[in-house]
């Protein structure tokens, strides 16, 4: 903190009078300046060419009534995935962070000790994190209890969710990346897989594999090996799928460099209950057992018996996952989640758009400004003010629940988002923050923790022609070079 700034803010009476009119008259110019960026931060937008009506910035010592930088405070603005902290706060406030969702399975018919003579069933709760490698840990639970063979067929029952039929594509015309995947109450490994190409030179071929393998995913390699240095846009590899109903038969062409180091790329496969019938098949093979029959979907019969109940991990340390790495069907989860358990089954997400709504208002956290949507930010009508995010902000850190909160966020320069953003004099490891990336739209909120040991809310909101393409960073990082020297 530089000199004048330490007077400004030591309070006490060890302050020297003369002391007490600097302090004063700052506080004067403070205000009087509040609709002002910095110099050296206004050079920079200058520079980009940003208009300086596309910005609002808000910073704001925890406990202070008057804001160390304000700059449109209260201008509605698109917060891409900054959104999520909305969702996340919300979440841990009202479900608290040993929430868990529990998948159960059911035997429908008989079991004699090892084989079921009839059908298996699985009912889905919403569990966001119930990733390949819990999945498989609850069809190992299974095979404890002695089930070897299933005579019938595999019952799924995703009904705890109302989720109406979605184009994953409609956002951006990209329906088979993973951060658009629709959501589900039986989400299981977010509905994707890796695909993983290595250049076999001595045959003149393109290994192609995948991780999960599923049986019923169809996959076609017509991807020619050339010569040549590895460059271009997935490495000279399109990805296409066949059969849009289904999503069950992938295509991969293109002309894939000789020189290319393993390369590999994830996508979304399949049908929710077609993808987790393949994912069940294939670990269930792996673990010796036999499926005999076929994939129905549907509610669990009421005379069927529970055998498994299986708990994700709690959402102290889910949101972590969506915080950190900016997961948005993990966020949607949350969101219907929040509706089930408030409004009652099925689970809606404008149901669980009003529950936090109310639940922020009862906190005199509102002014108009929010329109949460999905609960994600993926999307283009999602608004939200910097003032509304740093009173938010403010009572988390309050919060009894505050340390888990702010560990869900990205340290900066050292994990999740912002893992390769920020340097010393911008931030680095004294950060914890959510950032948000949308076409024209760049935004950044969170905590910096301050050389005085103080701890402030911070919020930059840009919705400006090419924000996402580096101009809002810069105008970010500009922000945060500017109060490292006044903290």
């Amino acid at each position: 903190m530089n000199a004048k700034r330490q007077e400004a803010v030591s309070g006490g009476l060890s302050i020297r009078p003369a002391v007490v009119c600097i302090a004063a008259c700052l506080s004067i110019v403070q205000l009087a300046t509040a609709d002002e960026l910095p110099d050296s931060v206004q050079r920079v937008l200058t520079s980009l060419d940003i208009p300086p009506d596309n910005v609002s910035v808000l910073v704001r010592e925890l406990g202070s009534p008057e804001p160390l930088l304000s700059y449109l405070p209260s201008e509605p603005r698109n917060p891409a995935s900054v959104m999520k902290l909305v969702t996340t706060w919300s979440g841990l406030e009202l479900l608290g962070p040993a929430y868990t969702w529990p998948t159960e399975v059911y035997f429908i018919g008989d079991f004699d000790g090892q084989r079921l003579y009839g059908d298996l069933g699985i009912k889905g709760f919403g569990d966001p994190f119930l990733v390949i490698e819990e999945f498989w840990k609850v069809l190992r639970a299974l095979r404890r209890i002695g089930l070897h063979e299933i005579e019938g067929d595999l019952l799924l029952d995703d009904s705890f969710f109302d989720v109406p039929l979605e184009d994953p594509g409609a956002f951006d015309g990209q329906p088979y990346r993973t951060y658009n995947v629709v959501p589900s109450a039986l989400l299981v490994n977010f509905k994707a897989v890796r695909f993983f190409f290595l250049a076999d030179s001595a045959n003149r071929r393109v290994l192609l594999s995948s991780d999960p393998e599923l049986p019923n995913l169809n996959i076609r390699n017509r991807i020619d090996l050339v010569d040549g240095p590895c460059r271009g846009y997935q490495s000279g590899i399109s990805f296409h799928i066949d059969d849009p109903e289904t999503m069950s038969r992938v295509i991969f062409e293109g002309e894939f460099p000789a020189r290319c180091n393993n390369y590999s790329l994830s996508r979304t496969v399949l049908e929710h209950d077609s993808y987790t019938f393949g994912l069940f098949r294939s670990l269930w093979s792996d673990l010796g057992g036999s499926l005999e029959g076929r994939l129905n979907n549907g509610p669990i019969p009421e005379n069927a018996d529970l055998v498994v109940t299986w708990r994700s991990p709690p959402l102290g340390e889910v949101i972590r996952s969506i915080n950190k790495n900016s997961n948005n069907v993990m966020t949607r989860q949350l969101l219907l989640t929040i509706g089930a358990e408030f409004r009652g089954v099925p689970g809606k997400e404008l149901d669980g758009i009003e529950v936090i709504n109310e639940h922020l208002q009862s906190l005199g956290i509102h002014d108009g400004s929010l329109q949460l949507v999905n609960g994600a930010g993926l999307s283009r009508e999602s608004r939200v003010s910097a003032r509304l995010l740093v009173d938010m902000l403010e009572a988390a850190a309050r919060h009894a629940y505050a340390p888990e909160f702010m560990a869900s966020l990205s340290i900066a320069g050292l994990d999740g988002t912002t893992r390769n953003r920020f340097d010393q004099a911008s931030g680095n490891g004294v950060m914890h923050v959510k950032t948000g990336r949308l076409d024209h739209v760049s935004a950044l909120a969170g905590y910096v923790h301050g050389s005085d040991g103080k701890i402030y809310a911070i919020t930059i909101l840009m919705n400006s022609t090419d924000a996402h393409r580096g101009l809002g960073q810069e105008f970010e990082e500009a922000v945060m070079r500017w109060l490292h020297s006044e903290i």
